[in-house]
C-alpha cells in the first residue's frame, strides 16, 4: 500500500480526466449532450479504466517488487536453505505474497473507481456544467450487472499478476542480471495477459448481457 497508493491515484485521474474525459466532453459538447458525460464515464470507469489502471499499477509496482524479492532470494540460495531446514518456501513465502497482492488489488480497485469518477467530475466542472446531470446519467448506467462483471475480471487479472511475478522470481537464475531479466519478462508477460483477459472477458460480458450495449 505504501508504494502503490500514489501511482494509483495519479494514474486513475490522468487516464480518466486526460484522454478519456477531455475528448469525450469535447465531442458531447459539440452535439449538445454534455449531460450524458456521466453515463459515458460509468461505462469507461467501471468496465474498462478501473480494472485496467489497477492491474497496470499493481503489475508495474507490486508485481515487479515481488518478482525481484523472490529472484534475489533464489540467487542468494535462501530458498534452498529453507528447504534444507524443512520449511516449504511456497507455503511460507510465496502464498502470503500471492494472497496479499490479491487482497490489495481488490482494495485499490475501489480507489480506481472513486478517483476515476472524480476525474469525470473535474471534466464536468472544467466545462462549467453542474454535477447533477452527471450523477443522474452516471447512476442510470452504473447497474448491478456492470459491478458484477467487474469482480470476476478483476479476480482473474489479480491471479495472473501474482502467478507470473512469483513464478518468474522463483525461476530466476544468472546472478543479479538474471533477476533484472526475470523482472522485465514478468512485466511484459503480465501486460500481455492483462490485455488478453480484458478483451476476452469484455466480449463474453457483452455477448451474455446484450442489454449493456443499449443507451440508458
Amino acid at each position: 500500500m505504501r508504494v502503490a497508493w500514489f501511482p494509483m491515484i495519479v494514474a486513475s485521474l490522468a487516464f480518466t480526466y486526460g484522454p478519456a474525459g477531455i475528448q469525450a466532453a469535447s465531442f458531447l459538447k459539440l452535439v449538445g449532450s454534455l449531460d450524458r458525460l456521466g453515463g459515458l464515464f460509468a461505462l469507461i470507469v467501471i468496465r474498462e479504466f478501473a480494472p485496467l489502471v489497477c492491474a497496470i499499477v499493481m503489475a508495474g509496482v507490486v508485481g515487479t517488487a515481488i518478482c525481484a524479492d523472490l529472484g534475489a532470494r533464489r540467487i542468494r540460495e535462501e530458498l534452498d536453505a529453507l528447504m534444507v531446514l524443512g520449511i516449504d518456501p511456497i507455503r511460507s513465502i510465496v502464498v502470503p505474497r500471492f494472497l496479499a497482492l490479491i487482497a490489495l488489488t481488490f482494495l485499490f480497485n475501489i480507489y480506481a473507481l472513486l478517483f476515476g469518477t472524480f476525474g469525470g467530475m473535474l471534466v464536468t466542472l472544467s466545462n462549467s456544467e453542474p454535477l447533477g446531470p452527471f450523477f443522474a446519467t452516471y447512476f442510470t448506467n452504473a447497474t448491478t450487472i456492470e459491478f458484477a462483471g467487474l469482480a470476476p475480471e478483476d479476480g482473474r487479472v489479480r491471479a495472473v499478476i501474482a502467478i507470473v511475478a512469483c513464478y518468474k522470481g522463483l525461476t530466476a537464475k544468472g546472478g543479479s542480471e538474471g533477476v533484472g531479466r526475470a523482472v522485465n519478462q514478468s512485466i511484459v508477460i503480465t501486460f500481455l495477459m492483462i490485455g488478453a483477459i480484458d478483451y476476452v472477458f469484455t466480449q463474453f460480458l457483452l455477448a451474455t448481457n446484450p442489454e449493456l450495449s443499449q443507451v440508458r
